[in-house]
């Protein structure tokens, strides 16, 4: 028998909602410009409302992790995305500070379960070899969103202003929810769409590796398995390069349209246009990254080769690349230092996702619920602590070298603690 494919239809609607995930929050870093219009805002409030995300997502990472391994990816995303859908209409509606900031914390809160939602659908429904390739085939949509959510986001807001983008951005994330509904099952053994061959092999085992989890555990952590994910060293490893990440992809994601402008003077429309070379690099690297861990992984059968080097490695560049944009006055430079940064932070987060499945199978979702707060927490601290620097400094230099020197430690780290061969779960 011919197996089916249907595990890829999934990895499609998981990477569509990702890709609606990321234009949502995104693009108010694009709108801020007409919203200070609107409302006045000072350098600080920018930061509040930028960081307010953050808080939110913080919140239900961490919860939406344990949902998940709960209730199942099917229910906990459903919710979540009328939710955050809910959150952007509010945006467009919102005629206050108190309540821009209400309504970004709410943002936070409703996006917070998607990426253990995501993990656990992927842990469920491909085979270990698989996995990598299909987190960077869904995690392309991180890069391609923001690369496309430039042009896309400013186009809306010169032509709908920026109330109307935000009405046009709720109708887009509601049309997903019911086909993700009817579409998607926790277990595949309950998808008509999927044939026994091809349950067959994303159950395939191989214990030389990692292992395949059957079914869904649908039960809340116990205690021991929470002490357990807080005492593996390379978890703990992989959270603190996750933090360091995600500082990189939210300073990015928040700052880079006000900094074009700050710094060079760039109009709206050529920040959307500048905005797309970091994000598109970004997304070629992460996918040829994704599928050359699997490749390590299959040819080494090392984890540590496949996962860990990966990770270090992308940090590396990353810190060394941010250097001469803290430095530079030439906008050339800058974006070229801003586009190696972005790509080489980005280019292995399938390796990020995938060790949370390598270790503990069973408990993905939760694992890296507990990396994803880590990640939460780098998106509240860097668009604050940026929007502090330069209201005393008036410069983002210093936030440049921020960035270098944590990247740094997180090299360190990673090549110190993070060993994924000894310290997963056994089969």
């Amino acid at each position: 028998m011919a197996r089916s494919r249907y595990r890829w239809f999934i990895v499609v609607l998981l990477f569509a909602i990702t890709v609606v995930n990321y234009i949502d929050r995104a693009a108010l870093s694009y709108a801020i410009p007409l919203i200070h219009r609107d409302l006045g805002l000072s350098p600080a409030e920018t930061g509040a409302i930028l960081g307010a995300f953050g808080l939110g997502y913080a919140v239900t990472t961490l919860l939406g992790g344990f949902a998940v391994d709960r209730y199942g990816a099917r229910l906990v995303l459903t919710v979540a995305a009328v939710l955050w859908s809910l959150s952007i209409g509010a945006t467009a509606l919102a005629t206050s500070v108190a309540i821009l900031y209400a309504a970004r914390v709410l943002l936070g809160v409703a996006e917070g379960p998607n990426f253990p939602a995501l993990t656990g659908a992927v842990s469920r429904w491909l085979s270990p070899h698989e996995r990598a390739t299909a987190l960077a085939n869904a995690l392309l949509a991180v890069p391609l969103a923001l690369a496309i959510g430039g042009p896309l986001v400013t186009a809306l807001l010169g032509w709908l202003d920026w109330r109307l983008t935000f009405v046009a951005l709720f109708a887009l994330s509601a049309a997903w929810i019911p086909l993700w509904y009817f579409c998607f099952r926790d277990d595949p053994s309950q998808s008509r769409f999927v044939n026994a061959a091809e349950l067959a092999h994303i159950r395939k085992v191989d214990s030389g590796v990692t292992a395949a989890p059957h079914a869904a555990l649908k039960s809340w952590p116990e205690s021991g398995v929470l002490k357990a994910l807080l005492t593996n060293r390379t978890l703990l490893a992989n959270y603190w390069a996750f933090f360091v990440f995600g500082y990189f992809l939210f300073f990015f994601m928040t700052w880079l349209p006000s900094y074009l402008e700050r710094k060079y003077g760039l109009n709206l429309g050529a920040i959307g246009l500048f905005s797309v070379l970091p994000w598109l690099s970004a997304a070629i690297l992460l996918g040829a990254l994704g599928r050359w861990s699997d490749h390590l992984l299959k040819t080494t059968g090392s984890l540590r080769i496949s996962r860990s080097y990966l990770i270090a490695g992308s940090q590396l560049v990353a810190a060394l690349a941010v250097v001469p944009v803290a430095l530079t006055d030439n906008l050339t430079v800058a974006v070229a230092g801003i586009t190696v940064a972005v790509a080489a932070s980005m280019g292995a987060n399938a390796a990020y996702f995938a060790v949370n499945v390598d270790i503990v199978p069973q408990r993905a979702a939760t694992a890296l619920g507990l990396m994803d707060l880590a990640f939460a927490i780098a998106g509240f601290l860097a668009p604050v602590i940026t929007g502090w620097v330069l209201h005393l400094r008036g410069s983002f230099a210093d936030g440049f070298l921020l960035m270098t020197a944590l990247a740094l430690s997180s090299v360190m780290v990673v090549l110190l603690f993070h060993h994924p061969d000894k310290d997963r779960e056994k089969p």
